[in-house]
């Protein structure tokens, strides 16, 4: 099917806005996307029509009690969950990280030993170093491979032992763009007892996942990088979540998921990322599935990665045309699929915040810096303080962005070298 990018575009209101006539090109996507009108219509009208607190008897109480369900269950069928009660949802992903590392490690020793990666965001790394740093525990650095630009599950293996207690794994790189072979590498944790904590928060706006096909315990995304609001969500699995005691107030539910999400949820939030799943599933529905929920959640990833790919593709072989400018991640087109449309690069004797305070001039927006994959920057011998320049394309991104982006970034590193002459 032609995807149909006029009729996405026309979901969401930001494409539209102009600054002094000009207008916006969103490719900072990996640090969060913008919104449809139903998420933010949702948004709103659970505040103005069911604001309340859980737990009473009146309407907008138990209005609140069915909004916050309905986001438990339409994240169940985004990630092919068993049940809503291994939905929780909180604050982002890197508190909830947090707070499920200190759940887990409770009951760890200074023998056990827990395995990082070398391609994650800081939000699965630091919480666990701080846990073995507090329990005595040891890490060991699992880095990812420079030429397949994956983590190979050789190189886990060769980390695993009978005291490995946690692999903290990542999906797909927020710098490369890479994606990992996630239900081989859990596979190989699991033959030596251990649990595996996979962040998908770069994969999940690209990709269609199955929690229960991939095989680890815990799964975690941010609502805000597939359309939706500020909210970070948890999927963990009901056989050992429900072995699990976390750290909670005395009075507060001891039910699933309650006893993991909390205080006050963020009620509002929870209707706005009912809504973003329901653009997904509209979106199903416009290239042809007829079926449950996921199955239109399946259709929409399946249309919009083809699209996105395509677009990814275009962007790599016109940034790889410019001289002096190195890609960190896939580059083969025949391996395209194998990345999320994550795209970082440097460029020889040109600082990456220059570019993008040149391309921000033009209102083209992208990143520069680390952006939190601490790891990645060490291990490539990318200065920290520098980082790269990161440009990250979503489904509601056109060609035509994509063309001007190129022209922009060619034309910029061009004037900047010779302004240095």
């Amino acid at each position: 099917m032609t995807f149909p990018i006029e009729t996405v575009r026309g979901d969401f209101p930001a494409l539209a806005l102009t600054d002094g006539g000009r207008r916006r090109i969103y490719l900072d996507n990996p640090a969060g996307t913008q919104v449809p009108r139903a998420v933010a219509d949702a948004v709103a009208r659970c505040l103005l029509e069911t604001n309340a607190n859980l737990g009473g008897f009146f309407r907008t109480t138990l209005a609140a009690g069915d909004v916050v369900d309905a986001a438990h269950d339409a994240m169940a069928d985004f990630l092919g969950a068993s049940s809503a009660e291994e939905i929780i949802i909180g604050a982002n992903m890197t508190t909830l990280t947090y707070h499920m590392s200190r759940t887990l490690g409770w009951g760890w020793n200074p023998s056990d030993e827990i395995i990082v990666t070398r391609m994650d965001h800081e939000g699965n790394v630091s919480p666990w170093l701080q846990l073995a740093e507090d329990r005595g525990l040891t890490v060991h650095f699992l880095p990812f491979d420079t030429v397949s630009w994956q983590v190979e599950e050789d190189a886990l293996s060769a980390l695993l032992s009978e005291r490995t207690r946690l692999v903290a794994l990542n999906y797909a790189s927020n710098l490369t763009g890479s994606i990992n072979r996630v239900k081989a590498l859990t596979a190989r944790a699991k033959a030596v007892g251990a649990i595996v904590y996979v962040d998908a928060v770069q994969f999940a706006p690209h990709g269609l996942v199955d929690v229960q096909d991939l095989g680890c315990d815990f799964l975690a995304c941010s609502a805000y990088k597939f359309f939706g609001p500020h909210l970070g969500i948890l999927w963990g699995r009901r056989a050992l979540i429900d072995t699990l005691v976390p750290y909670k107030l005395r009075c507060s539910s001891n039910a699933l998921p309650e006893r993991f999400e909390l205080g006050t949820p963020q009620i509002e939030l929870m209707a706005g990322l009912s809504a973003a799943i329901g653009y997904f599933e509209a979106l199903g529905a416009r290239a042809g599935a007829d079926g449950s929920r996921r199955d239109r959640i399946a259709a929409a990833f399946a249309a919009s990665i083809a699209y996105e790919n395509r677009l990814a593709a275009r962007l790599i072989e016109g940034l790889s045309a410019i001289g002096g400018l190195t890609i960190h991640g896939i580059t083969d087109p025949a391996r395209i699929g194998a990345r999320v449309p994550t795209v970082s690069f440097t460029v020889e004797g040109v600082a990456p915040d220059e570019i993008v305070r040149a391309l921000a001039d033009e209102n083209i927006f992208v990143w520069s810096g680390h952006n939190y994959a601490w790891e990645i920057v060490h291990q490539l011998g990318i200065a920290a303080d520098r980082g790269v320049v990161r440009i990250g394309i979503a489904h509601y991104n056109t060609a035509a962005e994509i063309e001007e982006t190129i022209e922009s970034v060619t034309r910029i590193v061009g004037m900047l070298r010779e302004h240095r002459g």
